[in-house]
């Protein structure tokens, strides 16, 4: 797309916004109700598109695409007309008389960018949010993912005029424009090189920025877990989606005792969950492309294989993949794995796990899985990172009465819910003056009669 078609698009949705047309709540959940039904009637046009993107199965494609898409939506259409409502404050009594209100107010014309692991919740999820609040939206939607991405072009531009919504596909010189655009606020969803780039562009013109970046989301295990449990629900977050999951677990820290008995599990799970033939699994996807497929693969050391380790160059397929006897030096320690190797890292005491996660940089999630309520909140409140989950992974982004977002590193600002309509809102605090009474004591000359009643308001 030309730079003049996307300066066009942004002057258009800045006219339409203008207008004041995205404003009433009906307009808003009109929008929400056509984007529902649009997703619905395509749901199987996704599934195919998933599929050809990153060989997701139709159940893989609902579970963690269409139908969590369709449950924000759902979410917004039950709660809009509260979360619009202006909220009543308390008034110090020094403003007598007066009442306080917290008014929200869209943004006005937003940009979000998305990636390619998640091609369509990562597009349309934010996407809701930002309809719920008001504003209008420019979705740019990762090259990566062409199948998906031209198929949200296509049902966005069949229910939405361009501009109110309007979908720009394409690579990196597009990007480059978008960001050079003058947009009321910016949510990106990516990789935190690319974040910082976005932060930059931002800066000059101050624009509000939310950053859902990634990171080494580590998975603390003790000696205390159910260690069948854990196993299989550390497999299934690991390798969903081939482990090209912002808030995969990235990495095993356990207790050294139970290393080789979590282990041996693990690989039972992988056998049990996708199969002792991977290559022949319909259900078990792909990498992305070529180049990640390469950047995988070279993280994989041969002499720490514990298991898998092989892989399909013509399907860009990587076999589940455990790593043993790595240390934070390795070389799939330097960087989000963002794919299917697991590796496993032992400690000694539970202080040593808390210090080696808070000195690296701070990661979108964190899991512990733990029967001790002293390590588990011990672990929550020295750690620093997004969010996560006890005794379970991935599972807390698939709600929509939390905010999900990270911290430091891994990223700026939450969505999902109340939280994501009010990051596409500008939250005004507003104080309504009374015009039959006007207490005298502010106004100077200051009198010393009225110091005893400063005193007595302001304390």
């Amino acid at each position: 797309m030309r730079p003049e078609e996307i300066s066009s698009i942004v002057a258009a949705q800045r006219s339409y916004f203008a207008s004041g047309a995205t404003l009433p709540i009906d307009f808003r959940i009109d929008a929400l109700k056509r984007l529902r039904s649009a997703i619905q009637q395509n749901e199987a046009r996704i599934a195919e598109a998933l599929r050809a993107d990153l060989g997701k199965s139709a159940f893989e494609s609902y579970m963690c695409e269409s139908g969590l898409v369709l449950s924000e939506i759902g979410y917004m259409l039950r709660h809009i007309c509260s979360l619009s409502r202006e909220k009543r404050v308390a008034t110090p009594l020094a403003q007598f008389a007066s009442h306080s209100y917290v008014s929200p107010a869209p943004y006005g014309v937003t940009l979000i960018m998305s990636p390619w692991n998640y091609p369509l919740l990562l597009t349309l999820d934010p996407l809701v949010d930002a309809i719920a609040a008001g504003n209008t939206a420019v979705v740019k939607p990762s090259a990566y993912s062409p199948n998906t991405s031209a198929l949200i072009a296509s049902l966005l531009g069949e229910i939405f005029p361009r501009e109110y919504v309007a979908v720009v596909t394409g690579g990196r010189s597009e990007n480059a424009c978008l960001l050079e655009e003058n947009f009321d606020f910016i949510f990106f969803t990516g990789s935190a090189n690319v974040g910082k780039l976005v932060l930059e562009k931002a800066a000059p013109r101050l624009t509000p920025v939310a950053l859902e970046l990634g990171g080494k989301s580590p998975c603390i295990v003790d000696a205390s877990a159910n260690l069948r449990l854990a196993a299989r629900r550390i497999a299934f977050g690991k390798f969903l989606n081939c482990g090209q999951t912002c808030v995969a677990p990235d990495y095993i820290l356990c207790e050294k005792s139970i290393k080789d008995e979590l282990i041996d599990l693990l690989k039972e799970e992988i056998l049990r969950q996708y199969g002792a033939d991977w290559r022949s699994n319909a259900d078990y996807g792909k990498i992305i492309n070529e180049k990640h497929f390469d950047r995988i693969c070279g993280l994989i050391d041969p002499a720490k294989l514990a298991y898998g380790g092989e892989s399909d160059r013509a399907t860009c397929r990587i076999q589940p993949t455990i790593l043993d006897n790595v240390s934070f030096d390795d070389a799939v320690m330097q960087q989000e794995i963002f794919g299917p190797v697991l590796p496993v890292l032992t400690y000694e005491n539970l202080d040593e796990a808390i210090r080696s996660v808070n000195e690296r940089p701070r990661p979108l999630a964190l899991y512990i899985f733990s029967s001790d309520k002293v390590t588990i909140r011990r672990v929550q409140q020295r750690c620093r990172f997004g969010g996560g989950c006890v005794n379970d992974v991935v599972i807390h982004l698939a709600t929509s009465s939390m905010g999900f977002g990270g911290v430091g590193e891994s990223g700026m600002g939450a969505y999902h819910g109340k939280t994501g309509f009010e990051t596409f809102s500008h939250m005004r605090s507003i104080v309504d003056k009374k015009t039959w009474i006007d207490l005298p004591m502010r106004y100077q000359p200051y009198k010393n009669c009225f110091d005893k009643l400063i005193h007595l308001f302001l304390r």
